[in-house]
């Protein structure tokens, strides 16, 4: 028989047991006590803590409930092609989010230069936690959608856990990349009672996946577009400077003029 683990968020002593026998002892008898059992120890620390991460390619059953959905998605245009460094100072990034839920919709976009796709991942989860706890209830569930592996892999398999109890440091002992956005992301992902994050194909059927690929996408096309602009803009203040109004030789002219004649005696003192 496969092991239990039981989490009692309230009780007489709250905490994760490993058997019914302790479990009970801390909620027979115990108005309003709160426990659940789990598969794992990692799904009952989660749920103890308040707040319940889920990653299920079927349609579960919370999803059907759930009225607030979250898209993220962020992208970057990069020139290089070395493996590791190939993003470059000049190179646009973006991200995107879509925020659907009681009959409202909410969406916003932004860039950088020289920043990675992960980070730009991060970012629009950042932004889009942000607009739940502006325009909705940090109470309510909620599905975000991403196409990101990254992201949903730090959360889902508890790596973000693990970097927040080992000061953000990997495995290997080298500091997490993107550090200050994940640190963000932990301390936000405190404040709700149930989010579920789910994987969705990039660039596919996924309509809200397919908005906040758009949107990015039109954000970089802006940032190329001004570039664009202000580097004209320069070129011609550039032009201006380097080639100051041509001056008059007329009066040099007169002058010389003038001195010929009085040589000739035409004009006298």
């Amino acid at each position: 028989m496969a092991n239990k683990f039981y989490a009692v968020r309230k009780g007489k002593k709250t905490g994760i047991f490993s058997t019914w026998d302790e479990t009970q002892k801390q909620v027979a008898g115990f108005s309003g006590a709160e426990f659940k059992s789990f598969k794992t120890k990692s799904e009952a620390q989660s749920w103890l803590e308040g707040t319940v991460f889920k990653n299920d390619a079927r349609k579960s059953e919370s999803s059907n409930l759930m009225q607030t959905v979250l898209y993220t998605d962020g992208g970057s245009r990069n020139t290089g092609n070395i493996k590791g460094g190939h993003v470059r100072s000049e190179d646009f990034a973006a991200w995107a989010y879509l925020l659907e839920g009681h009959g409202k919709k909410f969406s916003e976009s932004d860039g950088e230069q020289g920043a990675t796709n992960n980070r730009m991942e991060i970012m629009a989860l950042i932004k889009g936690l942000e607009a739940i706890q502006t325009h909705f209830s940090e109470d309510e569930p909620v599905l975000v959608v991403s196409d990101s592996k990254y992201v949903l892999d730090a959360i889902n398999q508890n790596w973000l856990r693990g970097w927040a109890r080992n000061a953000w440091k990997k495995s290997d002992g080298n500091t997490v990349a993107n550090k200050e956005l994940w640190q963000k992301v932990w301390k936000q992902l405190q404040n709700f009672k149930h989010l579920e994050f789910k994987w969705t194909k990039g660039h596919a059927s996924n309509e809200g996946n397919v908005f906040v690929d758009e949107l990015l996408n039109k954000t970089m096309d802006q940032m190329v577009d001004n570039t664009k602009a202000q580097s004209n803009s320069e070129k011609t203040r550039k032009i201006d400077k380097e080639i100051p109004p041509a001056k008059s030789n007329i009066d040099k002219s007169v002058n010389d003029l003038s001195k010929s004649f009085r040589q000739m005696g035409l004009f006298k003192h």
